[in-house]
């Protein structure tokens, strides 16, 4: 295996919004970024955009070189089922091709790993973050991607930095957020760290 290549749903159509999504996703990854350059493995993280180009992007790529090739998109609603099998149920996406260590999900949305962090929340907004309106479950991905959403507004709406907006706001959230207490709140996060270090550690 030369490096690990990560292929992500999100940061619309221009490049600069993609930039900085990965940016952000970099970020949140940087301990397993971090052990990946400390065995001289490559790393690349690639914002694909849309949902279908995103799986159009991870189908291209598996198989056609050295590197382990992961999938990481929104689950859009309740998981009840293994990654790929959600994604065969809720996408129609035939994943056979691919291991199922190599297909994650963001539970329900992205906007969960984001709010599983209120401290980091009210440092980045400061005054007038509405802390109560985050969802106070321990469970996150209990909760709908249109709650946690509209929840992340309500919170963020008074302050200076104004109403959350993916596209301003993400970037500097996920390099900010507690990872442990994003895994401990979104059970689907802890896999991927737990793949992709295990993966890095039995890597000569």
């Amino acid at each position: 295996m030369r490096g690990i290549a990560i292929i992500l749903e999100g940061g619309g159509r221009g490049q600069a919004t993609k930039a900085a999504l990965r940016q952000g996703m970099d970020a949140f990854l940087r301990p397993l970024k971090q052990a990946a350059r400390a065995k001289a493995l490559h790393w690349r993280l690639v914002c694909c955009g849309s949902r279908r180009e995103t799986f159009r992007k991870f189908e291209y790529s598996t198989g056609n070189g050295e590197d382990m090739v992961v999938l990481l998109v929104d689950a859009e609603g309740p998981v009840v089922e293994r990654p790929r099998e959600h994604l065969h149920s809720r996408d129609g996406w035939d994943l056979n091709f691919a291991s199922s260590d190599s297909v994650h999900l963001m539970v329900q949305t992205m906007e969960a790993w984001i709010v599983s962090d209120s401290d980091a929340l009210s440092r980045y907004y400061g005054q007038g973050f509405n802390r109560a309106a985050l969802p106070r479950t321990e469970n996150l991905e209990s909760v709908s991607k249109l709650d946690v959403e509209r929840s992340l507004r309500q919170a963020t709406e008074h302050t200076q930095k104004g109403r959350y907006q993916k596209i301003r706001h993400a970037r500097d959230l996920l390099g900010m957020i507690n990872v442990e207490e994003t895994k401990r709140r979104c059970r689907h996060c802890a896999p991927l760290f737990h793949v992709l270090g295990q993966l890095i550690e039995e890597t000569d």
